[in-house]
């Protein structure tokens, strides 16, 4: 690389490198005089008062009635139910402006906007989880946060976002933690949106609201990209070491050049890998680049240089390397722990704020340090430098080495008293969280281990370590909600991984039991119709109607599965005698269907047409054959099946009548859901029928089918016009050669995709109006909504 474009950003990691020293020993010097020791105990003394209770009241509070803090609903009910959710929210907020955006607790204007958050917050989460209002969200579930960007107007950028996550959580490699992953990118997406949310003020039209969230979180996106794959990609040794220099080269260059380069010939066997992460880290950085301006574009520059520069620093140690210095182990986690979060500010182009800088300069390495104490096992396996893993290996050799403990204590003394000037706010939140800290490790690792920590790293303070372990086991208040909200998502998100395997496993073993049973057995009188009917039902269909009817028939409400055959023919049939109408020539017209040539081209449009209205007599047969269960039920459920033929066929005289015409929304949504909602509804309501359930909750699956039959629809018009040929299995564009009416004609793509969004919210809301096991029909919602084909 040329040297003098070098010269620049070597400069700046000196300048910031110089900072961090002087930083570095100042802190080095009150370890060694132990200076905090006596300042922090004196700060315990008078933070103990607020968590230390010797009430009945108190007693009870911590006992049977209290739920465990990862059960996140629960928790949050009980915070609330004892009086103790404003204080929980208080801290909360007040420490991720702390952290997030480098605020101090002593302005009033902090503690304005803290108390603002607080309260919005409040009321979103004691309603998000209440029995009573059993339409709402959970405030962090897809739907929750769509409906939270409609309000703000930013719902396209919402609906990009989620696509995004989607592809990034599918090209995870093995090795990686993908739940870990997800996490880490939306907390910075979280990131980068807080950081606009204060930084624009109030005086903004919604317009230009709308516009600066919606580059937020795109711009949090972009930058969130580097974690997974930058900085985790290169801690999880998936690639190769000639693979490592390439990539670090090339992210390099593109730092000092401001130009990602092309990729080239990859020499290394994970190059589908690195092609699409190059892909898609250019388009973060040129989109990131694009917005930035001039006046923060080289801070930008200079910050990330600095990022990278000291993670690399960091990476290429060596445990087995017994020679690092105490400014070789800390220094670079200062600069990182640094400039990860002050890059978010010149991503944003905020203003210079000497302030805020210097208070994330030197609060860095206090999260850096609590981090590396909780994970100081899993990177020792792992081989990893950081200051407790070196001095779990080395302080028995080397007297040299300061203890990360100490230095973490030390942090604490210095935030409070020299970076937030004794501020009694900043003590209390801060030694909150390290006393919080603490009893999450205990917990995590058990007493026994805990224990063993302990005599390791606080044995040279005995006194100051029995003053801290007296606060792990007694203080009580000092839990907070970011870790709630972690752990939450971390199992959310495990399970949501869980569940859709477990989704997808059940519909193809399903689907595959269906496809065993579908073929008609020949009889010589109507020989030629069954051979159409065979051709047409072995196509490559996806059979989610008598799907969904198999798993709510016989997975929630206990019916037999040799019982229901006879019903999930007749839902395939009845499907399929609908799709061979729908392509004749009088109708769309269509030459493929499930990626094979239509019934009219390879017989003939009379014997398709017949072979129509035997698949529809054939399910009939097929719904009277139901033996097993009460005559009056069965007729119950042919007349209710009867009906919905007739309104289907309605809806497609509605489509084919609306050729050429401009449909209203409304009308296009009463024909969708004619046409494919009913479909939808039959195949909940027909099982729930022969289960005889209660008239409520038949309403609720009407109503959820209703919204997902038209969010299918809508998915349908858009694979139509954007879709790929070979995983759909037909050609695309028919819509608009056949002048046919669709969401897509009427709104435009992006307008359909929040009418298809908007469905989605109103399904999801009425599955909690169903008192059973919905997790299928909250992944066939997802999946209705994502599918490619």
């Amino acid at each position: 690389m040329n040297k003098e474009l070098i010269k620049k950003p070597n400069l700046s990691y000196q300048i910031g490198e110089q900072k961090a020293a002087h930083y570095f020993h100042s802190l080095y010097k009150q370890v060694v005089e132990k200076s905090y020791v006596q300042t922090i105990t004196k700060d315990i003394q008078s933070w103990k008062r607020n968590h230390i209770h010797h009430s009945i009241l108190s007693f009870i509070s911590r006992g049977k009635g209290k739920p465990d803090s990862r059960t996140y609903h629960n928790y949050i009910q009980w915070l609330n139910y004892t009086g103790k959710l404003d204080n929980y929210l208080d801290r909360s907020i007040s420490y991720i402006f702390m952290r997030d955006l480098g605020k101090a607790l002593d302005s009033p204007e902090t503690q304005t906007r803290v108390k603002r958050v607080v309260d919005n917050l409040k009321n979103q989460l004691i309603h998000s989880g209440s029995p009573e209002r059993k339409t709402n969200n959970e405030m962090f579930s897809m739907a929750g946060l769509y409906r939270m960007a409609q309000k703000e107007g930013i719902e396209s950028t919402l609906i990009w976002v989620f696509n995004k996550l989607k592809t990034v959580s599918a090209n995870i490699p093995n090795g990686m933690d993908a739940e870990n992953a997800q996490r880490k990118l939306i907390k910075i997406i979280a990131g980068v949106f807080m950081n606009e949310m204060e930084e624009m003020g109030d005086e903004l039209s919604a317009e230009e609201r709308s516009q600066k969230l919606a580059d937020a979180i795109r711009l949090g996106y972009s930058y969130g990209l580097t974690y997974p794959f930058i900085d985790d990609l290169l801690d999880a040794g998936i690639l190769s070491i000639e693979e490592e220099k390439q990539y670090s080269n090339l992210i390099r260059t593109s730092l000092i050049t401001g130009i990602v380069p092309k990729l080239g010939n990859w020499t290394g066997k994970n190059v589908n890998l690195i092609r699409f992460i190059h892909s898609e880290l250019r388009d973060a950085f040129e989109y990131i680049t694009s917005s930035l301006r001039l006046e923060t574009r080289q801070k930008f520059f200079e910050l990330a240089y600095v990022f990278f520069h000291s993670q690399e620093v960091d990476r290429i140690k060596d445990l087995s390397n017994p020679t690092y210095t105490n400014e070789e182990l800390y220094i670079p986690v200062i600069l990182k722990s640094s400039s990860s979060r002050l890059i978010v500010r010149s991503v944003i182009n905020a203003p210079e704020d000497e302030g805020i800088d210097n208070r994330t300069f030197f609060y860095g390495i206090y999260n850096q340090l609590a981090d590396d104490f909780a994970d100081m096992y899993e990177d020792l396996k792992d081989g990893r430098v950081t200051p407790y893993t070196y001095y779990l290996k080395y302080h028995d050799q080397r007297a040299d080495l300061i203890n990360p403990f100490e230095v973490y204590w030390t942090v604490i003394s210095n935030l409070i008293h020299e970076v937030y000037h004794s501020d009694s706010k900043a003590c209390e939140v801060i030694l909150d969280r390290a006393i919080n800290g603490l009893k999450r490790y205990k917990e995590r690792m058990g007493r026994d281990k805990y224990k063993e920590v302990m005599q390791l790293f606080a044995a040279g303070n005995p006194a100051f370590n029995r003053v801290i372990q007296k606060m792990v086991r007694k203080a009580d208040d000092v839990d907070f909600f970011d870790k709630l909200l972690r752990d939450h998502m971390i199992i959310t998100l495990r399970n949501q991984r869980n569940e859709q395997e477990i989704f997808k496993d059940t519909v193809e073993s399903i689907r595959s039991e269906i496809n065993q049973f579908l073929k008609i057995h020949k009889t010589k009188d109507v020989e030629p119709l069954i051979d159409a009917a065979n051709y047409s039902l072995e196509g490559d269909g996806k059979r989610l109607r008598p799907i969904m009817t198999w798993v709510m028939g016989v997975n929630e409400y206990g019916l037999n599965r040799s019982a229901i055959v006879p019903l999930l023919k007749s839902l395939e049939y009845m499907h399929t005698a609908s799709l061979i109408f729908d392509d004749l020539p009088s109708q769309d017209n269509a030459s493929t269907r499930r990626g094979r040539a239509t019934l009219h081209q390879v017989f003939n449009v009379s014997i398709a047409e017949l072979t129509g209205l035997f698949l529809t007599q054939k399910a009939i047969e097929e719904q009277a054959s139901l033996d097993q269960f009460d005559s009056n039920i069965v007729l119950q459920l042919i007349h209710y099946s009867a009906e919905m033929t007739a309104v289907m066929c309605m809806g497609q005289a509605m489509d084919l009548n609306s050729k050429g015409k401009q449909l209203t929304l409304e009308q296009l949504n009463t024909m969708c859901f004619y046409k494919t909602g009913l479909a939808f509804e039959a195949s909940l309501i027909m099982p729930a029928i022969l289960a005889r359930v209660q008239e409520s909750e038949i309403a609720a699956l009407k109503k959820f089918a209703h919204h997902a039959g038209i969010a299918f629809q809508i998915k349908d018009d858009l694979l139509d016009v954007e879709g790929d040929t070979n995983l759909l299995g037909k050609p695309i564009g028919k819509d608009a050669e056949n002048n046919n009416s669709t969401f897509v004609s009427i709104l435009g793509s992006e307008g359909a995709r929040k009418e298809m969004w908007e469905h989605y919210c109103q399904a999801m809301e009425s599955l909690q109006e169903i008192p059973r096991n919905i997790s299928f029909l909250k992944h066939l919602l997802n999946y209705i909504v994502n599918r490619d084909h």
